[in-house]
């Protein structure tokens, strides 16, 4: 007998944290989430202030056999002029039915609570979050803060007539495709710009608190409205910039400046999740913290994570210098690899300047939506 349980105390909520380890304990390329971050992802992040979610779990018997979230972001609805909402933390058994009861519950709730545009996912609260469903690449590990997903899902969310909205693009160079073709041209870039009085420089890790305002200012304004993104507001930023801080390394953080003023950024972290696959059911007691602290000098890769310009700098380089300074960074460092991303598919300034510097596009995410 299949029933649904909406979570609704502690042992419901660490049961929903844990259901992918079952579900992916022999998948070699699954890396489990740490459970005090997922858990404060659901209950305490800023997020709860202004929107809300439901969790779900799907029982067959005593048995879970699936997990889902639905989400309602005010934020986005207020800033997209849309009445949408999400799903999220989506994990399933590979059974239609199954998936499709998932989906059925999760829409039921959003329309209870007054949606009537479209249901959008997977997508964690917003695309500032964890977001997207790995439709291409599924060779490799995700690398830190990048979902993963079983080769299936993709089939079970077209089943239940779930469409596409946009695809993410995640790039990867290598220690042996960035070419002295590509650093030139790099060179070349930044000296134009210095002729605009346009300058790139790392970040200032002494004066972090400011220049994390400057970034909010500049990350708010360069994404894409049309992607389902929401603009963070002051508390959410420093919630995150709070977490990035204890991972990020200067070397790998740029900012480009025009007469003082922060014109775009570009910042990335060494890929924890190399650490995190070691992590047996993402808790960090009583061995967990030890490989956590002592296994970051053992890391080889970073993700470049963000990288934004505002309008009015595009098309002048700015993205391509910054991404080039990372990998020139990343070379110098010894590391083997670094990815980008995600991109947006049809984000053609960004992806030609990763294209430019020889990134390979190695992995492809997708965004679903559906009519409520």
């Amino acid at each position: 007998m299949r029933n649904i349980v909406a979570v609704s105390n502690k042992k419901q909520l660490a049961t929903f944290i844990d259901f992918p380890h079952e579900l992916y304990k022999a998948d070699p390329n699954y890396v489990p989430e740490l459970f005090i971050a997922q858990r404060d992802l659901l209950t305490t992040h800023p997020f709860h202030k202004h929107s809300s979610l439901q969790c779900f779990l799907l029982y067959d018997g005593d048995q879970v056999i699936g997990r889902i979230a639905a989400i309602l972001n005010n934020n986005y609805n207020v800033f997209n002029d849309a009445n949408d909402g999400f799903f999220g933390f989506f994990d399933c058994i590979n059974d239609q039915k199954a998936s499709d009861l998932l989906f059925d519950t999760a829409s039921e709730w959003l329309r209870n609570k007054g949606v009537k545009g479209m249901i959008i996912g997977p997508v964690n609260f917003s695309t500032n979050e964890s977001c997207g469903l790995l439709i291409e690449g599924f060779d490799s590990p995700p690398v830190v803060m990048m979902p993963y997903n079983a080769t299936y899902y993709p089939a079970l969310m077209e089943g239940w007539n779930l469409r596409k909205k946009v695809d993410l693009i995640a790039w990867k160079f290598t220690g042996d495709n960035y070419d002295d073709r590509s650093v030139k041209l790099m060179d070349r870039l930044e000296d134009r710009l210095k002729r605009n009085n346009i300058t790139i420089r790392k970040i200032n890790m002494k004066n972090f608190k400011q220049e994390a305002a400057n970034l909010r200012e500049v990350y708010n304004k360069a994404w894409d409205k049309n992607a389902g993104f929401v603009p963070l507001n002051d508390e959410e930023f420093d919630y995150q910039a709070k977490d990035l801080k204890l991972v990020l390394d200067a070397d790998f953080c740029f900012v480009a400046e025009q007469d003082g003023k922060l014109v775009g950024f570009g910042a990335a972290i060494p890929d924890m999740n190399q650490i995190q696959i070691k992590i047996k059911k993402g808790r960090l007691l009583p061995t967990g913290i030890f490989k956590l602290l002592f296994g970051k000098k053992n890391i080889k890769g970073i993700r470049i994570l963000l990288l934004g310009v505002i309008d009015g700098y595009r098309k002048m380089g700015i993205e391509a210098c910054i991404y080039g300074n990372i990998i020139k960074s990343y070379r110098a460092k010894g590391f083997q690899y670094a990815e980008a991303g995600w991109t947006l598919e049809h984000n053609d300034l960004v992806n030609n300047a990763i294209a430019a510097i020889k990134g390979d596009p190695y992995k492809k995410y997708r965004i679903y939506e559906k009519p409520l």
